[in-house]
C-alpha cells in the first residue's frame, strides 16, 4: 500500500474516479501543481471539470473502464464510488492499486505542511476562513473545503506554499487517514449515528485524531467542549484553548451584533514568546457560532508565526460558505435565507440567528431531515430545535447511505408530532412542489423563509425567489393555512 508520495513517479498516470467533487478536484490540482501526471473521470460536466481541464488534467464524461490511461500508477477513488464502478473494478482486474480519496489526501498532507480542521459541527466555515486568511496574509495554501466558498473560487485551490488546509470528516472515520501537523477540533457531539455505536465511539474517534499529530504539532480547540476535554491533555503536541466569555488562550467576550456583523474583544493570553494581548475583531458574518469559528481560526493563524493585527483583519474578511446563511433573495420585504443546517444543534443556532438577524421578524422554517437514521436517533433533540421558528414545514426525509429497513423505521410525519408535542407549530407536506405552492399562498410581507438540510432543500428557496422576484405577497399577515389533505 503506497504511504508516502516519494513512491510515486511523477511520468505515471494517478487516475481519479469521481473527480469533479470538491475534495477530488483539490486533491487532483494539488498532484498536478506538484508535476503528477493526472486524470480523471466524473458523471457530470461543468465548471469544475473545465478547471481541472485548464490545469492540463484529462477529464472523461461518464464512468467506463477504458478511461484509466494505459500505465497509469494508481487509482483513487472519491467515497461515493461503490466497488462495482466500471473503473474501480478495471483497475482492480488490471492490479492498479487503489486508494480511497481520505487516504491520497492523506499521503499530501505527509508532503506539505498540512492543516486539518475537525469537529462536528463549523468546519467547513472554519477551514474556509484559514484557508482565506492565509491567502490574504501571503501564504497561498492549497485548500479542500467541504462547500462552494466564493472567495476563493470554489472549494479547493492548488496553491503555490506549503501549507495544505483540509476539512476532517468524522464519518467513516475517514480522518484517521489525514497526517496534519496543524488542527482544530472545534466540538465533538452525537452524529453519523448510522456508522458509530454511540457519544463514546466518536469521542474515541476524535481522540484518535488527536494522537496523529506529531509532537512539534500543534491542536487548537474548542475549550467549551466537554467532549474534547475528556483526552485533550493525552494530545502528544502543544494544545491551545478557545473559548467564548471565559478566560482561555485566546478567548472572545463583549460579543455584539451590528448592522450584519459579528464583533467582539479578543484576549490572547501571555505564552513563552509573546506577552498578552488584545484587539477588536469585526466580522463580515453573523451570529455566536461564527464567533466561535473564527475564534479557533484566528489562533491557528497567530501560532503559525503570522502577526495578530494582520491575522484578525484577514479573517474579518470572510464572507461565507455557499449554503451557510446564505441570503437567496431578499426582495418586496421577503428574505429567503438557505442553510445547510442538518443537526440539531445547527438548526437551533441558525434559528436563534435568524431572530436576532432579522430583528424579531416571522420565520418560517423549511427543514428536510437528512437521513432516517440520523432522524431517527435523534428525533427529540430535532424536536426541540425549532423553538425560534414560527411554522416549520417538513418535507419527506433525505433518502441516503440508510437502509430500506431504517428507512421504514422513522417518517417526516414522526417529526411533525414530535415538534408539536413540544409546543411548536409545525406542518407535514411531502413535496417540494407541494410546499411552494403552500408557502406562496402564505407568505406575507416581513416574514423570513429559511430552507434548512444537507440535501436539496435549497431548491425551495431557489425557485420561490424566482416567483416572487415576478410576483410579490400582497396579502395581510394573518394565521397560516394548511393544504387540504394533510396527514400527521
Amino acid at each position: 500500500m503506497i504511504e508516502r508520495l516519494e513512491e510515486l513517479d511523477q511520468n505515471k498516470p494517478i487516475h481519479l474516479i469521481g473527480i469533479g467533487g470538491c475534495g477530488m478536484s483539490g486533491v487532483a490540482l494539488t498532484l498536478r501543481s506538484m508535476g503528477y501526471t493526472v486524470s480523471g473521470s466524473d458523471m457530470n460536466d461543468g465548471a469544475t471539470l473545465a478547471r481541472l481541464r485548464q490545469a492540463g488534467i484529462a477529464v472523461a464524461v461518464g464512468h467506463n473502464g477504458g478511461n484509466i490511461p494505459s500505465g497509469a500508477q494508481l487509482v483513487v477513488a472519491s467515497a461515493a464510488i461503490a466497488k462495482h464502478n466500471p473503473e474501480y473494478m478495471a483497475a482492480e482486474v488490471r492490479g492498479i492499486p487503489l486508494v480511497k480519496y481520505a487516504r491520497m489526501l492523506g499521503i499530501l498532507m505527509r508532503a506539505r505542511q498540512g492543516i486539518a480542521v475537525a469537529g462536528t459541527h463549523g468546519k467547513t466555515t472554519t477551514t474556509a476562513m484559514v484557508a482565506l486568511a492565509l491567502r490574504e496574509l501571503g501564504a497561498d495554501p492549497g485548500f479542500v473545503v467541504g462547500g462552494d466558498v466564493p472567495q476563493l473560487g470554489g472549494g479547493s485551490g492548488m496553491g503555490s506554499s506549503a501549507y495544505l488546509v483540509a476539512e476532517a470528516c468524522e464519518f467513516d472515520r475517514s480522518f484517521l487517514s489525514l497526517w496534519p501537523r496543524y488542527a482544530i477540533i472545534n466540538n465533538i457531539e452525537e452524529d453519523h449515528l448510522d456508522y458509530y455505536s454511540g457519544l463514546e465511539e466518536i469521542i474515541g474517534a476524535f481522540r484518535d485524531f488527536a494522537l496523529r499529530l506529531p509532537p512539534d504539532g500543534l491542536l487548537v480547540y474548542g475549550a467549551s467542549s466537554p467532549n474534547i476535554a475528556r483526552f485533550i491533555r493525552e494530545a502528544p503536541c502543544r494544545t491551545v484553548a478557545c473559548a467564548l466569555d471565559r478566560e482561555a488562550d485566546y478567548w472572545a467576550h463583549d460579543i455584539r451584533y451590528e448592522r450584519g456583523r459579528s464583533v467582539y474583544r479578543l484576549k490572547v493570553g501571555a505564552t513563552p514568546s509573546a506577552e498578552a494581548a488584545s484587539c477588536d475583531v469585526e466580522l463580515a458574518v453573523f451570529g455566536r457560532h461564527n464567533v466561535v469559528n473564527s475564534l479557533v481560526a484566528i489562533a491557528l493563524v497567530h501560532q503559525l508565526g503570522f502577526p495578530l493585527d494582520d491575522t484578525v483583519r484577514a479573517v474579518g474578511k470572510f464572507r461565507g460558505v455557499r449554503r451557510r446563511f446564505e441570503i437567496v433573495h431578499d426582495e418586496n420585504d421577503v428574505c429567503i435565507v438557505d442553510d445547510y443546517a442538518h443537526h440539531p444543534t445547527e438548526v437551533q443556532t441558525v434559528l436563534k440567528s435568524s431572530k436576532i438577524y432579522f430583528g424579531g421578524r416571522r420565520v418560517i422554517a423549511v427543514f428536510q431531515p437528512h437521513q432516517h437514521s440520523r432522524t431517527r436517533f435523534l428525533l427529540k433533540d430535532f424536536a426541540r430545535s425549532f423553538q425560534y421558528a414560527d411554522l416549520v414545514v417538513v418535507p419527506d426525509i433525505y433518502f441516503v447511505r440508510d437502509s430500506e429497513t431504517e428507512r421504514e423505521m422513522v417518517h417526516a410525519r414522526d417529526l411533525v408530532r414530535e415538534i408539536v408535542g413540544h409546543g411548536g407549530n409545525a406542518v407535514y407536506i411531502p413535496s417540494f412542489a407541494e410546499i411552494e405552492q403552500f408557502l406562496a399562498n402564505n407568505v406575507n410581507r416581513g416574514d423570513v423563509l429559511l430552507t434548512m438540510g444537507a440535501g436539496n432543500v435549497w431548491e425551495v428557496g431557489a425557485h420561490l425567489a424566482q416567483r416572487f422576484s415576478s410576483a410579490t405577497p400582497t396579502h395581510h399577515r394573518s394565521a397560516v393555512r394548511e393544504p387540504e389533505g394533510l396527514t400527521y
